[in-house]
């Protein structure tokens, strides 16, 4: 039956958790991936070690995959987009193509899960020279290399002696409009300096930080362990300038906590890009008439008390499509996003009395 259909949009760990919460739940699944695996952002950005537990991605994101795919009741769809969505909810007509060909999938309810994009530092008001130097990386890149089993410098393929990462690139930035923290960039950062240490325990690591925001658990797994048993440097301060000094990046900055400007040489310099909202989010969001909130995410109701009810009927949201959000909540998300959808469902398939 239609309305026992439920649609999620978005195969990532969020997409992931609703559509298993769906199938157990006895419902019908439809799920629709742009890309050609399931995974998302862990998997298509080729994330070496999960935050904060360091479990293998490839590992982790496989037991997700595998809790949807081969369900009698899960109807996978990949390579595919949402070119139209008509009627509303108990009855909407979404049409779904892939390969050049289209049909028209009638469900009761849609889960948006289409998450984030990481921010281009190219856009950045500070000059990190991103574009520019070989030796100025993302934490993506960084990940990429991380998950090869190794670190070295791109301009020589050596592994480097020096290396810092610089916190809140294209985050907590009002001249550019990204006036939010995007909340896992201290984790992942600090994350990928203890798996550095591991690989290349005579390099120096650096940190340089406007504020950690490692908080929960977090605070003890990754920022304490880091400096205590890996020696990683944490330096409270502002980088102004990444420039080139013969073979060598040089950061320039202010030390904050010392109140002194600085100016270190470093082989590699890996910036800590944020989160922004995915094209496929602000698409979906237009799709479906879905408001958004004051910072460009998908708008939830009643705040703090319901994550994942959208103003539309019938219409939920998971994960990062809805703000700056870590693992933990994206599986949070996913699961309430898919109690909430199956209760919608059920309710709206009740006989009226």
């Amino acid at each position: 039956m239609s309305e026992k259909r439920i649609m999620v949009i978005g195969g990532g760990p969020a997409g992931l958790e609703a559509s298993r919460g769906i199938v157990e739940l006895g419902y019908e699944l439809v799920l629709v991936e742009h890309l050609e695996e399931l995974g998302g952002s862990p998997i298509s950005a080729d994330y070496a070690a999960l935050t904060p537990d360091m479990e293998d991605t490839g590992v982790a994101m496989a037991r997700m995959v595998d809790a949807v795919v081969g369900n009698e009741n899960a109807d996978i769809r990949l390579s595919s987009s949402i070119a139209s969505v008509e009627g509303s909810a108990p009855n909407f007509r979404v049409t779904v193509e892939s390969g050049g060909e289209s049909e028209v999938v009638e469900v009761g309810s849609i889960i948006v899960a289409t998450g984030f994009k990481h921010f281009d530092p190219g856009r950045e008001t500070q000059r990190y020279g991103y574009y520019e130097f070989d030796d100025v990386i993302t934490l993506i890149d960084a990940e990429r290399m991380l998950k090869g089993g190794g670190f070295v410098r791109p301009s020589t393929g050596e592994p480097p002696k020096t290396v810092c990462f610089i916190q809140c690139v294209g985050s907590r930035d009002r001249q550019i409009g990204n006036q939010w923290c995007s909340k896992v960039c201290c984790g992942v950062a600090t994350k990928e300096a203890i798996e550095i240490k591991h690989l290349l325990p005579e390099c120096r690591v650096i940190v340089f930080y406007i504020d950690m925001r490692v908080y929960g658990f977090w605070e003890d797994q990754l920022y304490w362990k880091a400096q205590e048993e890996h020696h990683v440097n944490f330096i409270r301060g502002i980088i102004s300038e990444v420039t080139k000094r013969g073979d060598t990046v040089v950061v320039k900055g202010e030390d904050t906590t010392m109140g002194r400007p600085m100016e270190v040489p470093m082989d590699v310099v890996i910036l800590s890009v944020g989160m922004e909202p995915s094209d496929g989010t602000l698409a979906m969001a237009e799709m479906l008439g879905l408001p958004l909130e004051c910072h460009g995410w998908i708008e939830t109701i009643d705040g703090a008390l319901n994550t994942v009810q959208t103003p539309v009927d019938g219409v939920f949201v998971a994960g990062a499509a809805a703000g700056p959000a870590d693992l933990e909540d994206s599986i949070s998300m996913g699961g309430a996003a898919a109690l909430k959808a199956c209760s919608f469902v059920r309710r709206t398939s009740l006989p009226t009395i």
